[in-house]
């Protein structure tokens, strides 16, 4: 049977480049700065890829197609859970499933609630 659940190929990514960077000898907390630096890094690749989608660098032209901008957004995607997974490695996923319940509430109602229009 085949295990689909994202969170243990987020761990198991998590894992490796935790004993990767322990073998380097770097502290815990200087491993989740560097992951955290790695985020950054995929956000400018994924705005660097729009701007080749929109051709907005003349001397470069149009130099990616949105489909390359899809798999930027997905590195970053994928580069920000593991590194939330080595920072909590116990409830990464919990965690997030709560952080992602009581920001998404501010925008979407619950069955019952009023929904709120802006004018």
């Amino acid at each position: 049977m085949r295990d689909d659940d994202p969170w243990n190929t987020i761990r198991s990514l998590a894992t490796r480049f935790a004993e990767f960077d322990a073998e380097r000898g770097l502290a815990s907390e200087e491993q989740w700065t560097l992951q955290v630096l790695k985020l950054s890094e995929e956000v400018g690749e994924a705005a660097q890829a729009v701007i080749g989608a929109r051709a907005s660098n003349p001397r470069k032209g149009r130099s990616h197609d949105w489909e390359q901008v899809q798999e930027e957004v997905v590195d970053t995607v994928i580069t920000g859970m593991v590194a939330l997974a080595r920072m909590r490695p116990d409830d990464a996923p919990e965690f997030f499933a709560a952080v992602l319940a009581r920001k998404s509430a501010k925008f979407l109602p619950r069955d019952g609630d009023p929904v709120v229009t802006s004018r």
